[in-house]
């Protein structure tokens, strides 16, 4: 323990000394001591309002959805009543009850009515249509295995005899046209199974002139439908909800027993003190509750909510947290405010040093923002003038570079034509040793054009010139292969006024000879083409020789990016190209190539007329 004193001790003793020695330091520390008083009390306070507020909201949050949900059950129950009873098919309807007994068609009629309402909606679970005069009924319900509409007699009175069915009758002292009952699920002499059901809607239909209660029609709706509404309140472990009539008589309840243990207490008295919505303290088993209930002014049903006050506190612990983050993150923005100001003096040196860094990494185009007159300002001056003379040597010494290019641009012309003019005196020694001397003439004409071609001063030459060119030199080449060279143009009339390096094109063809026709025995078709490739020209030479092997391709494609220092590779003549392109055109000029076992391709790529850069 004193050991771990001691160590506190030279700790503080240490940062003290640090804070003493520059006055950003102590700066810092003073302005973090009151924002820290200060950002701690604000978040004291506002994490004691966040937790009212959230009581307070997530309250008002229940009250505002039951209000919504049972608006909607009342919606619910609405459609209901709205589908029990069209008024468009009233009088046709209350026609077919009375002639039913002698009427086939009024049968038939009452057979569809009955089925178009159970096929209407999805949560109906089993209709039935009692005819008061002719003690039957006309029934149809999910329950048979074979779904149609169905006739029993009521031969002992069992339905017409039950207290629902008085009660429907009885529902309404003024006796209107049409009489309704609620109520939960019973067997009501049907044999319904209400199990699979939870509300039976009774419709007492009644002759319009006497107001004689011709039939009864029950509906007897399964949960489908109450839970598509009821399943918009949002209910999480320890939460409870109830869905009750003006008469407390449960139609929904997602745990019995805690509402049977408040219908034998106060709960539902409680409720009906007040009108609208209210909300009020329960306790059952030992825990506290928050009761929030929603009634309609219209027939007094309720939607009830019960909530642990434990869960609302940890909503609001949870508020709480989120109130302390805040602040956190607010005393940290601060600190590192009191940071940034402390430091607004040492900035301009810190810009100052970052342009020094860049400037010592290669980026020659920045500057210094001057501000004011002392001596940083000074200082920033002296470092703009620097940079503007470094950009002035390197720009002369660029102009140097490019004299250079074109010298080396000039040797590299001059190496071709050794090279050629030894293969094309080689097939004219072979086609002198082979045949008779009639077809010397044509070759030595042909190699005097190529070697005049190869002089002339151009360095840029049209398409049309260098295919000229090409084919002086399969003139020669036919005289050393023979029949085995065979030559395609696939050229459209754009083609020709390309402008290229003079000999770029025949050194592709050169390499398709060498790679190509030299290394197989069999004939060998080489083929000249154009195409566009976007904003590009592709001038393409192929060939459908062996290829090139692997290990060759791999130093053919080294070659070409590295200097001309290596003048012992054999693929001089594509990096002369590859070169050349470059030189002319830019960078977005290039060599492609692509090879395999059933040919080579040999690709230049030039420039568009908007991209054509020539250097």
């Amino acid at each position: 323990m004193t050991a771990f004193a001691s160590w506190i001790r030279r700790l503080l003793s240490r940062i003290s000394h640090r804070v003493a020695q520059r006055l950003v330091n102590k700066l810092i520390l003073l302005f973090a001591s009151i924002i820290v008083l200060v950002v701690g009390s604000l978040t004291f306070i506002s994490s004691k309002m966040l937790e009212n507020e959230s009581f307070k909201s997530n309250v008002n949050s229940t009250e505002s959805n039951l209000n919504i949900v049972n608006k909607n059950l009342e919606k619910f129950r609405s459609e209901i009543d709205q589908m029990s009873l069209p008024p468009l098919q009233f009088e046709q309807l209350i026609l077919a009850l009375r002639n039913e007994p002698g009427d086939y068609a009024s049968k038939l009629y009452l057979e569809d009515y009955v089925r178009q309402l159970y096929y209407s909606r999805d949560d109906i679970e089993a209709i039935y249509l009692y005819l008061i005069d002719q003690r039957k009924y006309y029934y149809i319900s999910r329950q048979d295995q074979d779904i149609r509409v169905r006739v029993l007699y009521d031969a002992q009175g069992k339905v017409s005899e039950s207290a629902w069915f008085r009660s429907a009758l009885d529902s309404l002292e003024n006796r209107e046209t049409q009489s309704m009952l609620v109520q939960p699920p019973a067997d009501h002499a049907y044999g319904i199974d209400t199990k699979r059901t939870f509300m039976a809607y009774h419709r007492v239909l009644r002759n319009l002139s006497d107001r004689r209660a011709e039939a009864v029609m029950s509906f007897y709706f399964n949960p489908s439908g109450r839970d598509r509404v009821v399943g918009d309140i949002p209910v999480s472990d320890g939460e409870f909800i109830a869905y009750v009539d003006e008469k407390n008589t449960p139609y929904y309840w997602n745990d019995a027993d805690f509402f049977r243990s408040a219908a034998a207490g106060s709960l539902y008295a409680r409720m009906n003190r007040g009108e609208g919505q209210g909300r009020f303290d329960w306790e059952y088993g030992g825990e506290k509750y928050l009761v929030v209930f929603d009634r309609l002014e219209t027939d007094g049903w309720k939607l009830i909510k019960a909530i642990p006050y434990g869960k609302i506190s940890r909503a609001a612990q949870t508020n709480r947290l989120y109130s302390y983050a805040i602040g956190g993150v607010f005393l940290l923005v601060s600190l590192l405010l009191v940071t940034f100001v402390s430091g607004a003096i040492t900035r301009p040196l810190k810009r100052l040093s970052q342009k020094m860094n860049r400037f010592g990494e290669g980026f020659f185009d920045v500057e210094v923002e001057v501000k004011g007159r002392d001596e940083i300002a000074h200082l920033a001056n002296r470092f703009n003038m620097m940079v503007a003379r470094t950009n002035d040597l390197i720009n002369e010494r660029y102009r140097m570079k490019l004299v250079e290019k074109s010298a080396i641009l000039k040797a590299l012309e001059a190496e071709i034509n050794p090279h050629f003019l030894y293969n094309a005196l080689q097939a004219i020694s072979t086609k002198a040793l082979k045949s008779g001397m009639t077809d010397i003439t044509d070759m030595v004409d042909a190699l005097a054009l190529t070697l005049r071609y190869s002089i002339s001063g151009k360095d840029v030459v049209t398409l049309r010139e260098e295919l000229k060119h090409i084919r002086h030199y399969f003139t020669l080449q036919k005289a050393r292969f023979g029949d085995r060279l065979q030559v395609v143009y696939d050229l459209g009339e754009e083609a020709y006024g390309l402008e290229i390096p003079k000999l770029s094109v025949q050194s592709l063809v050169e390499n398709a000879v060498k790679h190509g026709l030299e290394k197989v025995s069999y004939a060998v078709t080489i083929s000249i083409r154009h195409a566009r490739r976007g904003g590009e020209h592709v001038i393409t030479v192929a060939d459908n020789g062996p290829g090139i092997p692997p290990e060759k391709l791999e130093q053919i494609l080294r070659s070409l990016q590295t200097e001309w220092e290596d003048r012992e590779t054999d693929s001089l003549g594509l990096k002369n190209v590859h070169t050349r392109l470059q030189l002319i055109f830019g960078d977005r000029a290039r060599l492609e190539i692509r090879t395999d076992t059933s040919g080579t391709e040999m690709s230049m790529l030039l420039p568009g007329e908007e991209g054509t850069e020539h250097v």
